[in-house]
């Protein structure tokens, strides 16, 4: 597991962001103070305080360069 925290703040952010992971089959949870989400509900993400920076757990055993290129416009530095 990796966990990198990624900022989604804009609802076309967010879309696109659940778009782009929907394309692998591991599990991906957003982590927000003590509520963990899955990653690839619109609905659970917009329960969330977008405002902030938020953990992404990423839920995969090897492949995380690919997942990391995927997710680049998302990532916080």
């Amino acid at each position: 597991m990796k966990t990198v925290q990624i900022s989604l703040n804009s609802i076309d952010k967010v879309k696109s962001f659940v778009n782009s992971i929907s394309q692998f089959d591991y599990d991906f949870d957003l982590i927000s103070g003590r509520y963990v989400i899955d990653a690839k509900s619109i609905m659970g993400i917009f329960s969330l305080d977008l405002s902030k920076p938020i953990d992404l757990a990423i839920h995969s055993g090897d492949n995380t360069d690919e997942i990391l290129e995927v997710i680049k416009p998302y990532l916080v530095d």
